[in-house]
């Protein structure tokens, strides 16, 4: 049996050979190449991803904020791209060389926590994206004004706040 993709502009077929008494079906793996769209791993054509970097010394942390973001912020908005940054050089060059919708910094890094960071942002990045940053607790929040954040979130995270969040950000970077 032949299955022709049903997505705008698509033009691979795939081929479904049955594996034996169970009929299990398998998909020929399609041809490895340099540009995913030409495999069927990106689209063709659409809106560019949603582009984050996230900030913290702490590995799980950064995990934590993926996790409870996932691939997509919203069904309207287009897949999440993510960008890790564990030092405060890396944030400060990721910043001046990408385009990203939003920023997430980690209050409690180290040796330079998340709100100094998005203070120094803020005044040296021109058109600065919006910044999210993780507070310590709750009453922290007069802290992330202090900074210039545009939003903050307390650990522990709770996923549902910090999506909601980031998707406002987002939504209002892209206009």
């Amino acid at each position: 049996m032949t299955t022709t993709s049903t997505r705008p502009g698509a033009v691979a077929q795939a081929q479904h050979q049955s594996d034996g008494p169970l009929g299990h079906t398998t998909t020929p793996k399609a041809p490895d190449h340099e540009d995913a769209r030409l495999s069927g791993d990106a689209p063709v054509a659409g809106p560019r991803p949603i582009s984050l970097l996230v900030y913290s010394h702490d590995a799980q942390t950064r995990g934590k904020v993926r996790t409870a973001i996932g691939k997509r912020l919203a069904s309207d908005l287009p897949p999440v791209q993510w960008q890790e940054c564990a030092t405060p050089a890396a944030v400060i060059s990721a910043v001046d060389s990408g385009a990203f919708d939003v920023l997430v910094l980690d209050g409690e890094a180290a040796p330079a926590g998340g709100m100094g960071m998005c203070r120094q942002l803020k005044d040296e990045i021109f058109e600065c994206p919006p910044v999210l940053v993780l507070t310590g607790r709750p009453q922290d929040a007069w802290l992330a004004t202090w900074s210039r954040a545009d939003a903050a979130v307390p650990h522990p995270l709770d996923p549902r706040a910090l999506a909601e969040a980031i998707t406002v950000l987002a939504r209002r970077r892209r206009g």
